[in-house]
C-alpha cells in the first residue's frame, strides 16, 4: 500500500504541481509572480511530455518498522520502466537487488507481452480517453497560486547551479475548487529551484493534516514527510531522480504502520529509431 502511494504521487507529479505554487513567491527579474507561475507550469508540462522518450530504472524500497522502532521487514524491487503502446510500463526485473530467477523473469515477459497486445487493440478513442484523463489531473495547477502563503527564504546552490529556496504554507481560507487540489491544503514545506531553468531540484513537505487514498484505505498521518529531487538528463529536461516517505499510517481502517519509502530512479536513456543518446547525465540524489 505504501508504493501505490508512491505511484500516485509519481504519476499525479504532485511537486510539479506543488512547485508551482513555490515558484509563485520569486518576483525577482521583473517577472511578477502570475508569469513566473505560468514559466513553472510550461516547464511542467515539458518534462512530463518529453519522459515518454526516456526509459529508465525504478528501485523501490519499502521499509516497515515495529512499535518499538525496530525493523520488521524490508522490500527491495526494481523495475525497467519503458513505453508500451504510448504509456509507462514497469517490468519487475530484480528483488532485494537480485536478478529475478528464470521462470519468474519469465512470467514477466509473459505479462509484458500480453499488456502489449492488449494496448496495440485499444481505439483511438480509447487512447483520446486516456490522454484527457491525465489532462484533468494536472488541472487542478490552475488553482496552485491561490493555495500557498509563499515566502523567499534565500538562495543556495545545488550541484553547481544557483537556487531560490521558497517555503509555502496553507492559505488561511483556501477553498479548493476542484476536489484534488484539497491535497494542497494539508501540505507544507520548502523548495528549491533551479534560478536558470525555473525547475525544481529539491522539495521537503510535512503532512500537517490526514492524507488519505483510496477511499481512506490508506490514512497518512500529519508528521509524515515526502522529499523530491529531480535531476537535469540529456541536456534537454529535468526527471525524478529520488522520491522519499516517512509516514505513519493507518492501513484499512485499522492497521497502523510506520514505514519508510525510498524510490531512486536511474539510467535515462532516449529510445525510438531518430533518438540520439548526446551525454545523458544520470539521474542521482541531490546532495
Amino acid at each position: 500500500m505504501m508504493r501505490l502511494l508512491v505511484s500516485r504521487l509519481q504519476y499525479s507529479r504532485l511537486m510539479l504541481l506543488a512547485a508551482g505554487a513555490m515558484v509563485a513567491a520569486v518576483s525577482s527579474r521583473g517577472q511578477d509572480a502570475t508569469e513566473i507561475v505560468r514559466k513553472s507550469v510550461d516547464r511542467d508540462a515539458y518534462n512530463f511530455a518529453r519522459l515518454r522518450n526516456y526509459t529508465f530504472l525504478e528501485r523501490n524500497e519499502e521499509r516497515r518498522y515495529g512499535r518499538d522502532g525496530k525493523l520488521n521487514s524490508k522490500e527491495i524491487e526494481t523495475y525497467e520502466i519503458m513505453i508500451l503502446g504510448g504509456r509507462p510500463y514497469g517490468r519487475l526485473t530484480a528483488r532485494d537487488d537480485k536478478p529475478l530467477p528464470e521462470k519468474e523473469a519469465r512470467k514477466e515477459q509473459e505479462k509484458m507481452d500480453k499488456e502489449l497486445a492488449r494496448r496495440q487493440k485499444e481505439s483511438a478513442a480509447d487512447k483520446a480517453g486516456q490522454e484527457k484523463e491525465r489532462a484533468e489531473e494536472r488541472r487542478y495547477l490552475r488553482e496552485v497560486p491561490e493555495a500557498f502563503v509563499l515566502t523567499m527564504k534565500g538562495s543556495d546552490e545545488i550541484s553547481g547551479r544557483p537556487v531560490w529556496v521558497i517555503g509555502a504554507s496553507p492559505k488561511p481560507g483556501y477553498r479548493p475548487k476542484i476536489k484534488r487540489a484539497d491535497l494542497l491544503t494539508k501540505l507544507k514545506g520548502t523548495l528549491w529551484i533551479d534560478q536558470a531553468d525555473y525547475q525544481w531540484v529539491k522539495a521537503d513537505v510535512n503532512v500537517i493534516q490526514p492524507i488519505s487514498w483510496g477511499l481512506g484505505l490508506l490514512k497518512i498521518s500529519p508528521g509524515g514527510t515526502m522529499s523530491f529531487e529531480q535531476a537535469r538528463v540529456n541536456d534537454e529536461v529535468w526527471l525524478p531522480s529520488r522520491i522519499a516517505v516517512r509516514a505513519e499510517a493507518r492501513l484499512a481502517y485499522v492497521k497502523k504502520i510506520h514505514a519508510e519509502v525510498d524510490v531512486t530512479y536511474s539510467g535515462y536513456r532516449k529510445f525510438g529509431a531518430d533518438s540520439t543518446i548526446v551525454g545523458v547525465e544520470e539521474a542521482v540524489p541531490v546532495k
